[in-house]
């Protein structure tokens, strides 16, 4: 579909003018064939741009050549304000834990659905995302809440985030800037992404 008049484009498939490594370096993922991908070992990469409430839309697409199961698949991950992960895994007849899978808010809220395709196919994420608001002591006045439409089907539902993404232990909200960059992983497989866009809200 065509990108909204109002859209700022952060993956045009030329360059990678709108991203920058973690650590404020230039960002170092491949780029061929109109898609930004994971070159292992390079590291996250987040956008130069920071953003709170807004309608996002991927296109993201894990490895033909299946290697690895589990979350050894395909992995990667889209963190809003860099701190609320929408995992991203080839999870297509592919078993790990509910909140782990793809659609997932990771380690928190497992998808409606498994909307999955198989792997070497390109799949969307549009997300509609409102960020936590924060009273002056820093304590959570509002979370955040997301929706996913994965592939056209919805999988997260105006869910509520519990905080932020951790590996280990409940999530809890710690008070941050009003805006952040988005933030894409690099969990060491060779994901790809492409035609990214945001709209604020």
């Amino acid at each position: 579909a065509d990108v909204p008049a109002d859209a700022i484009v952060l993956c045009n498939g030329k360059d990678l003018s709108e991203w920058q490594s973690a650590n404020g370096q230039p960002a170092k993922w491949k780029l061929e064939d109109g898609a930004m991908t994971v070159a292992k070992g390079a590291g996250a990469i987040k956008t130069k741009k920071s953003f709170a409430d807004c309608q996002l839309h991927v296109e993201w697409r894990s490895p033909a050549q299946v290697k690895g199961q589990g979350q050894g698949r395909g992995n990667s991950g889209i963190f809003l304000m860099g701190l609320y992960e929408l995992q991203v895994l080839d999870s297509y007849k592919n078993r790990t834990y509910s909140n782990g899978q793809a659609g997932s808010i990771y380690k928190q809220l497992p998808p409606l659905v498994n909307a999955s395709r198989m792997p070497g196919e390109w799949q969307t994420y549009d997300i509609i995302f409102t960020a936590p608001t924060f009273n002056k002591d820093s304590s959570v006045k509002s979370q955040a809440r997301i929706t996913v439409i994965h592939n056209g089907v919805v999988v997260q539902n105006n869910a509520t985030i519990w905080g932020a993404t951790q590996y280990i232990g409940i999530a809890t909200n710690q008070q941050h800037n009003p805006k952040e960059p988005i933030m894409l992983q690099d969990h060491g497989d060779a994901v790809s992404f492409r035609n990214i866009w945001i709209r604020e809200l």
